[in-house]
């Protein structure tokens, strides 16, 4: 039992994301007070034991100022796998890593490095280098198929986003009764793993075993969910490893790969970048807006119209965000929440007040404001750049929205056939746990 446990919040010693450096402990409070304040988990659960309630979101480790709490670094294993002649590292970079990963650099926030990190990756031996905006396209291929289906067969409503880890985890744990409104849709990084070991290993005539499949993500909830056994296979876990912007940054340094002025190279073609849909989902409202982009198309046979590709009541930082769509000769109203704890009072008045779809990031401002992104103390403007970088970037883009991207076509006609069908739900879907115990306050 932590006996600092009123001052500041619990780790477990098997907790996959975080760990706590104790020599480095000042007392000062500031994790436990994110935690209770913005994710809504401390004082929330009874403390008795070593057995702690934690969505593995990692704010903790932000507000931490003197970097005794930090994310579990694996970057050892990255290395060992590189160097391992018999694997084929693969690494997949999270959409808001590019606009985040040149600040271990003294580049500014929201600078967009994506060619820099490429390269960068290659030159640190990974074998493939992929964008996960590819695997953010397939999630809302799934996940607006999986709403309208919902909204035609009277399905359970609101839809909840379920690409955030930390925000799944916390509704397993303090309100399992939801768990039917969570969609069924894996992350992207889980579904892009998913389809690597399968489908890319099949038409690379690779062994799977021999896959090592990394992602390099602002989360560090991920070290978590990748453990998840709803998300094993037949080889195991489809992502193997998570590695940190801070671990990332870091290594790159230790490796003397000077990302500031190495050549840029591209993404490696069979998954490149996804399309503007893809490259928002890092930003609060973005994987709203996107869904919305592809729905309105799969509803009508149209392109979305320009509101719908600048959609800006559900973008900004504001922790709650609120808009309407039209869809099915229905008004829909959407919720955008970033933050936990707010995302509680959301779901406090879910009953009386109706919501037919809510995004829930458990980070500022979305995954721009990770647990594992270069630390700002007390300043959110950095997280504000890094979304408008990555909105900047979509509008720069001429393929807007995930239905328009041509190898995920490919890929659904050779392998997948169709959204939501049983091969799809195979590789793409998954299920949830029940997490509540006698621990938690009612």
């Amino acid at each position: 039992m932590d006996k600092f446990a009123e001052i500041r919040v619990p780790i477990a010693h098997d907790n996959p994301s975080i760990r706590r450096k104790e020599n480095k402990c000042v007392k000062c409070g500031k994790c436990k007070d994110v935690c209770a304040k913005k994710i809504g988990v401390a004082g929330y659960w009874k403390y008795d034991s070593e057995d702690i309630v934690c969505i593995n979101c990692g704010q903790c480790a932000n507000a931490c100022p003197v970097d005794s709490i930090v994310e579990q670094d694996d970057s050892a294993l990255l290395l060992e796998a590189i160097n391992d002649q018999n694997k084929k590292v693969v690494i997949m970079t999270s959409p808001a890593v590019r606009v985040s990963l040149g600040e271990m650099f003294d580049m500014p926030a929201g600078e967009f490095i994506a060619g820099k990190m490429v390269a960068s990756l290659k030159k640190l031996g990974a074998d493939y280098v992929f964008d996960v905006t590819f695997g953010a396209d397939m999630t809302i291929m799934e996940e607006a198929s999986e709403l309208i289906e919902r909204i035609k067969n009277n399905g359970v409503l609101p839809q909840f986003t379920s690409c955030c880890p930390a925000w799944v985890k916390f509704v397993e744990t303090f309100y399992p009764e939801y768990i039917p409104n969570l969609s069924s849709c894996r992350s992207p990084i889980s579904m892009q793993a998913s389809i690597i070991k399968s489908y890319f290993a099949k038409k690379e005539n690779i062994d799977p075993k021999n896959l090592f499949v990394v992602a390099l993500t602002p989360c560090v909830a991920k070290k978590f969910e990748i453990k998840r056994s709803e998300l094993a296979d037949l080889y195991g876990k489809n992502t193997d490893l998570i590695v940190t912007v801070r671990e990332m940054g870091k290594l790159l340094k230790k490796q003397h790969i000077n990302f500031k002025t190495i050549k840029e190279s591209n993404f490696d073609s069979a998954f490149p970048t996804g399309s503007g849909s893809g490259v928002i989902f890092g930003a609060s409202g973005g994987v709203m807006e996107a869904a919305v982009r592809t729905a309105y198309y799969l509803t009508t046979g149209e392109n979305s119209p320009a509101n719908l590709l600048n959609f800006k009541k559900l973008r900004g930082f504001t922790d709650v965000k609120i808009a309407n769509v039209t869809l099915l000769d229905r008004n829909l109203k959407l919720c955008v929440v970033f933050g936990t704890a707010r995302a509680r009072e959301i779901l406090s008045r879910l009953k009386s007040r109706k919501i037919d779809m809510l995004e829930v990031m458990a980070c500022p401002n979305g995954c721009v404001g990770g647990g594992g992104q270069p630390k700002h103390f007390n300043n959110d403007s950095a997280v504000v750049k890094r979304a408008d970088g990555l909105f900047t970037q979509d509008e720069k883009m001429t393929i807007k929205s995930s239905y328009e991207n041509s190898i995920l076509k490919t890929i659904y006609d050779e392998f997948l056939i169709a959204p939501l069908s049983d091969k799809a739900k195979k590789y793409l879907h998954t299920n949830y746990t029940n997490r509540k115990s006698d621990k938690i306050k009612k």
